[in-house]
């Protein structure tokens, strides 16, 4: 039996981003509860969950944001940028997103789990070096790489990312370098403005940021199209040896904020396909972390989803 593992702490819930912002603790609860109601839940093993240290958070961003990301703790709520709130508890939250990302992560090197999915919020993938951004305080999946190379050693990680919205900290934190691979599926043009086709990396990193931009309404059939014939042989030719998973939900038919026609069907066939890559070149090693998603019923149906495929129920 496949060995999935689940990240989630009652502290992302803590996160508070106000009743009406479309990043809120529902998102997580709607989640929990399908995944309840469809039996899945006793069938995840769960992550031990600890704060990410200020050294980890470090490998991507500057020590003067983590210290005013810090400063925010215990203090009344305000806005980072015209979209990101945080509340007294979101670095505690964010802390302890990251960190649980990062012992999903050691857990699916060392063999104890075939893959996971980190449940955590805030999401991460607009989060800069130095600033937050579209709703994400710290870039967890950025984080997580470094992670992978610096204190586990792997030589080649992949990240991909299906957000509808481009992960642009992800694609900045590793432009210039060729150990990680930065693939992006996203509509464009649209939030936040980057992901055009033309960047494609730097220096060393040239040709290893690969942008598949998509116009607004691409649903399933555009998606895997996508996937078969651009990002599936690029993935190939790179040989991962770790797959790490942007998962963003906000393409699906119903999301308010997306604009793009992905069912949960959609969702399933992608995640089949990467992982049936990641069982020929790296041994199956995967590891989903939320992103985006913005309609209740959609994100969480497609969450269930992509764990039936990873829990091989198909």
């Amino acid at each position: 039996m496949t060995k999935v593992g689940q990240v989630f702490h009652p502290q992302y819930l803590k996160h508070d981003t106000g009743p009406l912002h479309p990043e809120r603790a529902d998102r997580l609860r709607a989640i929990l509860e399908k995944l309840k109601s469809r039996s899945l839940e006793s069938q995840l093993i769960e992550v031990p969950v600890r704060e990410a240290s200020e050294r980890e958070v470090t490998w991507i961003h500057s020590e003067d944001y983590f210290k005013n990301l810090a400063k925010t703790a215990e203090k009344p709520s305000r806005y980072l940028d015209p979209d990101t709130p945080v509340s007294g508890e979101s670095f505690e939250a964010a802390l302890l997103a990251t960190g649980g990302v990062l012992e999903a992560t050691l857990r699916v090197a060392e063999g104890d789990l075939d893959t996971a999915f980190a449940l955590v919020r805030p999401p991460g993938h607009h989060a800069e070096a130095d600033h937050a951004m579209g709703f994400c305080l710290i870039n967890n999946v950025a984080v997580a790489a470094e992670f992978l190379q610096k204190k586990l050693k792997y030589q080649k990680i992949a990240i991909v990312d299906f957000d509808v919205h481009h992960g642009n900290g992800t694609q900045h934190s590793f432009y210039d370098r060729e150990d990680i691979f930065y693939a992006s599926l996203h509509r464009y043009p649209f939030y936040p403005g980057t992901g055009s086709a033309d960047e494609k990396g730097k220096g060393a990193g040239l040709g290893y940021t690969l942008n598949l931009p998509l116009s607004q309404g691409a649903g399933d059939e555009i998606y895997l199209k996508v996937f078969e014939q651009k990002l599936l042989p690029t993935l190939r030719e790179y040989s991962p040896d770790f797959l790490l998973v942007s998962a963003g939900f906000d393409a699906h038919r119903q999301d308010p904020l997306g604009g793009m026609r992905v069912t949960e069907e959609g969702f399933a066939k992608m995640t089949q396909a990467l992982q049936n890559l990641a069982q020929d070149f790296c041994g199956g090693k995967t590891l989903y972390v939320l992103e985006g998603g913005y309609d209740l019923e959609g994100l969480s149906t497609s969450v269930c989803r992509v764990l039936e495929v990873l829990l091989e129920k198909k």
